[in-house]
């Protein structure tokens, strides 16, 4: 069973900026802006750990192993995202970095209806790409409960991969399928629930600095 999303940071209701729609333009950037710092503040919270994470994937590309986001919604998007401009922007092929994204390819402009619960194409998804030992995978999930995300962790974990979450909610790192957590805790969204603001900028910021 779900834990209600209610009990989720990134669903509290933001005190720094009700009524946002009693604001002119400008003072509403300025909170979002504002927010934003927040966002800096996380990620450089979890920099140790990323650390050592950025080292085994380097470990990984040595030993010709890849590098794979898997997520849904706007988090998969953004894996995808980082993922395609490693060929363009570092000449490397297009095989060492890859996302995939809950629903396929559909997915990046279109919502489809209950592919973040989908634990069958999650574990298809893994299986379709060989992963192995010599493969990490970033599983990247705001709430860090999203069922696709954590079962392609499990199954990449029955094959040996190194797993990280990769999250922007507090989480029990004994309770989630990953050898490492990342958890920039963002704190209450702009506008409640809307990940794909602070906490869409806290999983680009942290990809960037992995790839």
């Amino acid at each position: 069973m779900r834990e209600n999303r209610e009990d989720w940071v990134t669903e509290q209701i933001n005190e720094r900026t009700k009524g946002l729609d009693k604001l002119g333009i400008e003072e509403i950037l300025r909170r979002i802006n504002e927010e934003d710092r927040f966002v800096v503040q996380a990620v450089e919270s979890v920099i140790p750990t990323l650390a050592k994470v950025v080292e085994r994937v380097v470990e990984s590309f040595r030993s010709g192993g890849r590098l794979l986001y898997v997520g849904a919604g706007t988090s998969g998007r953004l894996g995808v995202l980082d993922a395609s401009e490693i060929p363009p922007t570092f000449g490397e092929p297009p095989e060492r970095v890859q996302g995939i994204v809950a629903g396929g390819t559909q997915a990046l402009h279109l919502a489809v209806e209950g592919a973040e619960d989908d634990l069958q194409s999650a574990v298809d998804s893994v299986s379709e790409r060989n992963i192995s030992t010599h493969d990490v995978v970033i599983g990247i999930t705001c709430s860090g409960r999203t069922p696709f995300v954590l079962a392609a962790l499990e199954e990449a974990g029955r094959r040996g991969a190194l797993r990280v979450l990769l999250t922007v909610n507090p989480v029990d790192p004994e309770s989630v399928p990953a050898d490492w957590v990342l958890a920039p805790v963002v704190g209450p969204e702009v506008i409640a629930g809307s990940t794909r603001m602070k906490g869409g900028t806290a999983t680009k910021l942290i990809l960037n600095m992995i790839t």
